[in-house]
């Protein structure tokens, strides 16, 4: 019983510490916050790094980003690259892509009805 309660803690404690959870192996942050000022939800994510020649997987999965609200998106997969194509898919079907993005230091992407911008 004692062990278990132990586990428990210890896992607890592992959960509460989000700097580790935020930081890749090599310790750079690869999370950016893709925020929604348009009128319309983003349906699609993407994020492939610049050396790529198609687009990776959904980063929403079966989720959006409605009109108005924000996501923080995990772009790290694992390769220790900085330098990505990022492209959302708009509700009535429109892109907006960013290429050649240091994820690494930039923390915002904005997304509205007349364009995007990078912070």
């Amino acid at each position: 019983m004692n062990r278990a309660f132990a586990v428990l803690a210890a896992a607890a404690v592992a959960c509460s510490i989000p700097s580790a959870a935020w930081a890749a192996n090599d310790g750079k942050n690869r999370r950016v916050t893709v925020e929604n000022l348009s009128s319309q939800s983003i349906y699609y994510l993407y994020a492939s790094p610049t050396s790529a020649k198609t687009w990776e997987e959904d980063l929403l999965g079966s989720g959006t980003i409605p009109a108005g609200e924000s996501k923080v998106a995990n772009i790290d997969n694992g390769t220790n690259e900085c330098q990505y194509d990022l492209k959302v898919v708009m509700a009535d079907g429109k892109e907006f892509v960013q290429r050649n993005i240091n994820v690494c230091a930039v923390s915002t992407w904005v997304v509205g009805d007349s364009g995007n911008s990078i912070r």
